[in-house]
């Protein structure tokens, strides 16, 4: 999990002893029942990804809490949705499987997980009936899973979910933006 460039600042802060301690007791590869509920209860994560030279891209992934799953010890599966049509993420993920992911949760009892992993993401997955809105299954296989410290979590109040979140049964929300001038013309039309 530590490669060089992280022993060298660890040395310098003296915290290579603190950094192994935390991984040989927090750091796992297979989701706990604790790990699960907190996954399948949030409203959103970041998603980090790299291109094949390693240039990063971060990405915010939003849903009804249990848009992400957790489908079997050590993968979970999230639905892309529709967006700009840039697919940053998706983009890297066909050149470059590695990923991160970050899961914050905000009010009373903050918490943070890392699950850190590889990725297979699919067009046709048989799940992807059973999720409104979903174009795209991505699933990651979970290599390093680990709790991060809250304590700089802002306390935040979530008050209501998203109006462009899909559902079932329900014509999704166009944002303004693709209906601007500059755009119309070459927003394609939804696939689901």
């Amino acid at each position: 999990m530590y490669h060089a460039g992280n022993r060298e600042v660890q040395d310098r802060f003296g915290s290579r002893a603190l950094a192994d301690r935390l991984f040989e007791h927090t750091r796992r590869t297979s989701f706990t029942d604790d790990d699960r509920a907190f996954i399948e209860s949030v409203p959103f994560f970041f998603l980090a990804t790299a291109d094949l030279e390693g240039r990063p891209d971060c990405s915010f992934k939003g849903g009804s809490p249990g848009f992400v799953k957790v489908v079997a010890p050590d993968q979970l599966a999230f639905p892309d949705y529709d967006g700009n049509g840039m697919f940053k993420s998706l983009g890297n993920l066909r050149v470059n499987p590695n990923v991160g992911l970050l899961f914050i949760r905000v009010g009373e009892k903050r918490g943070r997980l890392r699950v850190n992993g590889r990725t297979a993401i699919s067009f046709d997955d048989a799940a992807l009936a059973d999720m409104p809105g979903a174009q795209v299954l991505v699933r990651v296989i979970a290599e390093h899973i680990f709790p991060n410290c809250p304590r700089y979590i802002p306390h935040l109040e979530l008050k209501e979910e998203s109006i462009y979140l899909p559902k079932a049964d329900c014509e999704p929300v166009k944002p303004a933006w693709k209906g601007f001038e500059k755009f119309r013309d070459v927003v394609p039309p939804r696939a689901r």
